[in-house]
């Protein structure tokens, strides 16, 4: 199929829920993506942070193929050595001891939030209350986009959720004027992607840290696009030393393929009974062999240090371009290699002209350009993307 063909089928048959961009992809490799009639793009969004060791690696495309050959699905009331296997290197890799598997980042925040939920009620009726910031991102479904601190979200979908409320991101004072002993936990995104690619203090995450303590609380950490070696470390909060009590995460963790988790410790793992929490293809074998071959992989190649140094060397470069367009780009934030550019306007220009151009960028919160590439870029590909940025801000 053409592309015309392909957007025109696509178009009559699907909801009307997403803004495409008018290409059609076909395969890739590494860093590097080509549509139906063979145009090569530079990938810099990596499906939204979750190709991070590129497309087509070789250990995740042959840990799929021999596990499919095997068997795909077995539900989750029989053992399987991958997902014994699979579960271990995730417990290893975060340093939690318990782990639960299922398909996508929102539904690791809803079982985070259920269990948060859980804990709290059995100490009180009152204490379910649970507080997150403004601008976050959390999910689509409606527990998990309730927590969501972004009025637009919410529009047309009233009654929502009850006991959510929201902070602003980084405000300590408001953070502390916000709890009391009905809250039963604090969620939280390390650093805020889709919001605009916001980093706050280390002071930040330890106070919120030190009031869960205080008011019996739990922390949870969304880690779902700042995780798996994204931030230059294994996960952001690390930066700051400031353990959650749980921990969400999806995206690059099976390397392309549709896997989330949410791990805790022994203790709070035992809020859940059996029947409280499950999922018919959470933690099915393929995942758990698209996951295995991913951390492993990323293990072995110390990714969260080739992120640190690239994501700095590429942090540098952005710096410099704001240096040369001072009257078009507001700040250059971030951490390894999930980073924001700030713009004076909306954004979409540059995407749609850094595409023409073979440049795949993306623009969240309207006027942040957001680069979050497969954490194997190089200096090469960076230094190719800023020529192309240069171009296109000159004509913005």
């Amino acid at each position: 199929m053409k592309t015309k063909e392909i957007i025109e089928q696509t178009d009559k048959y699907y909801l009307p829920v997403f803004g495409r961009n008018q290409i059609a992809l076909d395969h890739g490799k590494g860093c590097k993506l080509y549509d139906v009639e063979g145009k090569e793009y530079t990938d810099f969004l990596a499906g939204i942070a979750v190709n991070g060791l590129g497309h087509a690696h070789p250990a995740i495309v042959q840990a799929i193929s021999e596990q499919a050959g095997k068997l795909i699905h077995c539900s989750n009331l029989y053992y399987t050595e991958i997902q014994a296997k699979a579960i271990k290197v995730i417990s290893e890799v975060s340093g939690f001891e318990r782990v639960f598997l299922c398909n996508s980042g929102a539904e690791a925040n809803e079982g985070a939030l259920k269990l948060v939920r859980k804990y709290g009620v059995a100490k009180s009726t009152e204490k379910f209350k649970i507080i997150s910031a403004v601008h976050s991102f959390h999910g689509r479904t409606m527990a998990t986009l309730t927590a969501t601190g972004q009025n637009h979200y919410h529009e047309g979908l009233n009654p929502l959720p009850v006991g959510y409320e929201y902070v602003p991101y980084g405000d300590i004072v408001a953070l502390e004027e916000a709890m009391d002993e009905n809250v039963c936990g604090i969620l939280l995104e390390p650093i805020q992607g889709e919001g605009g690619v916001h980093v706050p203090t280390n002071e930040y995450l330890l106070k919120a840290r030190a009031l869960c303590d205080k008011y019996d609380a739990l922390l949870i950490f969304d880690e779902i696009q700042s995780g798996i070696c994204r931030s230059g470390k294994w996960f952001a909060w690390e930066y700051s030393g400031a353990r959650p009590d749980i921990m969400t995460m999806a995206k690059a963790i099976g390397g392309g393929f549709p896997m989330g988790a949410f791990v805790t410790t022994e203790r709070l793992a035992h809020v859940f009974a059996p029947g409280d929490h499950g999922s018919t293809f959470g933690g099915n074998p393929l995942s758990c062999a698209a996951a295995y071959a991913s951390l492993t992989t990323m293990k072995a190649m110390n990714l969260e240090q080739v992120a640190a140094e690239t994501g700095t060397y590429f942090k540098m470069q952005l710096e410099e371009l704001q240096k040369q367009f001072p009257n078009k780009i507001m700040e250059v934030r971030g951490k390894g290699l999930l980073l924001g550019m700030e713009l004076t306007k909306a954004g979409a220009p540059i995407v749609k002209g850094c595409l023409e151009r073979g440049m795949i960028i993306n623009c969240t919160a309207d006027t942040v350009l957001r680069f979050v590439p497969p954490l194997i870029i190089s200096k090469k590909e960076i230094d190719a993307l800023m020529n192309v940025l240069k171009e296109v801000l000159e004509e913005f």
